[in-house]
């Protein structure tokens, strides 16, 4: 079968079930600016559309709402338990130099460009620990690992503990194929987000994924499967905390379900995505797998 993303998380329905039984939710409607991103404890959780809604699954209880707009300035505010429903945020007209540089350089697409703003936001804010994880992020991409680690330690000089920043030093770590790093860092950026950090777990996820291959490509098919295993448990960690926001998550579970010949499995998450998501481009793509599937079964 052509698998149609190349690159994600990974899901389980049980897991989830169990995960949304353990855990009483809500929604809500988040109403602001257009385009203003969204984070709830510090966790990204989506983009508000054209004309600036988001509806964010999250824990019942007392939560923090961050938001971050292209020309506004950044806002944080508390979430209480008995707020439901839409939530209204104003937000109000940013003339802080450092701050607009360092939004422009995180929807800049020229790397090259990004660095540079995310330079002008730390030298007219040397202590501007967010500038230096987008720079240590940008780094990365462009294969300089020693100028991102950089990044990463200024960060923490600022901020000592820094789940997001010990994180993205795990994929620092991981990208340059230096596991034993890439799974300190990560499982620490766990730590430091007392058990709450889905990027964390989604670097252990497909850092488990990538063994599986390698042990795939070498015909050892015992620990192939053990580690795309635990690739699983971590990736279905992650999607537990993101309370399964991220489409991307079944099609790859399900991939992987296939090749540990686990055709239930896949099926049962396809159609999970499926009763989320029925209207996406993708749909039409899993209604075949699972037809594909129960034919070979």
């Amino acid at each position: 079968m052509k698998k149609i993303f190349n690159i994600g998380f990974f899901i389980t329905i049980f897991s989830l079930a169990v995960f949304s039984q353990a855990v009483k939710t809500k929604t809500i409607t988040v109403v602001t600016e257009p385009n203003s991103t969204v984070w709830i404890n510090d966790i990204k959780r989506g983009t508000t559309d054209s004309k600036g809604k988001l509806a964010v699954k999250l824990a019942a209880g007392k939560n923090t709402l961050r938001l971050r707009a292209i020309g506004f300035k950044e806002i944080s505010q508390s979430i209480l338990p008995t707020q439901n429903g839409e939530i209204s945020v104003v937000l109000a007209k940013s003339t802080d130099e450092a701050e607009l540089s360092f939004q422009k350089a995180e929807v800049e697409l020229d790397k090259e460009k990004s660095s540079k703003l995310y330079e002008t936001a730390i030298k007219l804010r040397p202590k501007y620990a967010e500038a230096y994880v987008g720079l240590a992020r940008v780094y990365s991409s462009m294969g300089d690992s020693t100028s991102a680690l950089e990044a990463i330690q200024n960060a923490r000089k600022i901020r000592p503990i820094y789940p997001e920043a010990t994180a993205v030093e795990g994929r620092i770590y991981n990208a340059d194929g230096e596991d034993e790093k890439a799974i300190a860092s990560f499982k620490r950026a766990i730590k430091e987000g007392k058990g709450i950090q889905p990027e964390a777990y989604t670097g252990l996820g497909l850092l488990y994924k990538g063994k599986a291959e390698g042990f795939g490509a070498a015909s050892n098919f015992a620990e192939e499967t053990a580690n795309y295993e635990i690739a699983a448990k971590e990736l279905t960690t992650a999607l537990g905390q993101l309370f399964g926001s991220e489409p991307v998550l079944y099609e790859l579970l399900g991939g992987i379900y296939e090749k540990i010949g686990k055709k239930k499995e896949a099926i049962g998450v396809y159609e999970n995505y499926l009763k989320l998501f029925p209207n996406t481009n993708e749909a039409t793509t899993y209604r075949s797998y699972i037809v594909q599937l129960k034919k070979q079964m």
